[in-house]
């Protein structure tokens, strides 16, 4: 099984919001990913889709957006991205998931012998401070992380692989510590995902946090193609 992962799809099927406002590299953004998509991905990988999946507001309108994912191969995990205002409770969410479609919510998932465990993260602090809101919301989100990290131990057996998705980095330049580096500190995790970033060069983002590999994912850095991130062998 290869694992592979895609974030900010940025899908708009019902609700339409125009991407070319972010620059001409997104015109015509959703045929190039299903297309690379379909050149790398079996039926047998595992791909993980850190956020920003479709801007509609509502979960049937999302859906729409979501059945040409479904249809495309491989197993998918989803995770909240900031923008995914369709996004409801866990259990109307599983419910409404067509098959071969998994979410992240303050728990972890298992495929094969990978096991995700994540949380959509927040804003976090860097050159300059955050504000009081921002403190708390940030808080909240390393609490859901721990959250699934402690479900993802739970599940986890000797010689699986754990993914730790976020869909905001782990951390702001000059790169400070703060409550979700240090959740990731101690899950250890084998690698991180994240998207959220657009028009970043991969090589000045963040590619490590405390010796953990760390990918960002956001579609439009990865030319709207799939990143391979291991190959389990399975």
């Amino acid at each position: 099984m290869r694992v592979y992962a895609i974030a900010d799809l940025h899908l708009a099927t019902v609700t339409p919001k125009p991407m070319t406002v972010f620059g001409p590299n997104w015109a015509g953004h959703p045929q190039a990913i299903f297309d690379q998509w379909r050149e790398l991905v079996r039926p047998q990988d595992l791909v993980l889709l850190p956020g920003d999946l479709s801007w509609a507001m509502r979960l049937p309108d999302a859906m729409t957006d979501l059945a040409p994912i479904a249809a495309l191969p491989g197993t998918k995990v989803l995770l909240r991205g900031n923008h995914d205002y369709w996004w409801p409770t866990a259990g109307k969410l599983r419910a409404a998931l067509p098959p071969g479609m998994l979410a992240v919510v303050n728990d972890a998932v298992r495929v094969g012998h990978v096991v995700v465990c994540g949380s959509r993260g927040w804003l976090t602090p860097g050159h300059d401070a955050l504000s009081a809101d921002d403190t708390r919301l940030l808080a909240r989100e390393a609490e859901r992380l721990s959250l699934s990290v402690t479900a993802a131990r739970a599940q986890r057996q000797p010689g699986d692989h754990l993914i730790l998705m976020l869909h905001y980095p782990p951390a702001t330049p000059p790169y400070p510590a703060n409550p979700i580096t240090r959740v990731i500190d101690e899950a250890q995790p084998d690698l991180i995902v994240y998207g959220h970033l657009h028009g970043v060069p991969v090589q000045r983002s963040m590619q490590h946090v405390g010796g953990v590999p760390a990918h960002l994912v956001a579609a439009d850095v990865l030319k709207f193609r799939p990143k391979l991130l291991l190959d389990t062998g399975d």
